[in-house]
């Protein structure tokens, strides 16, 4: 397994593990997208562009979900 396996394993065990943590707080509604950010760099370094691409958006979702979360009263 080359460096570039391992760090889209990472980055992808990262979003699925900060995804289920999610209703604990908003910190790992940032790191999910984080994580997101950091899958979407693989998918676009291993040239999925399309993979690459829809983590794109999920990141931009996330980010979101955490602007809206950390605005609530």
């Amino acid at each position: 397994m080359d460096a570039l396996a391992i760090f889209g394993l990472l980055s992808v065990s990262a979003m699925l593990l900060f995804y289920a943590l999610e209703p604990r707080g908003p910190h790992y509604v940032l790191a999910f997208a984080a994580a997101c950010a950091l899958s979407g760099i693989y998918g676009f370094l291993q040239g999925a562009w399309p993979f690459g691409f829809v983590e794109t958006v999920w990141t931009a979702v996330a980010f979101r979900r955490w602007a809206k979360i950390r605005s609530s009263p």
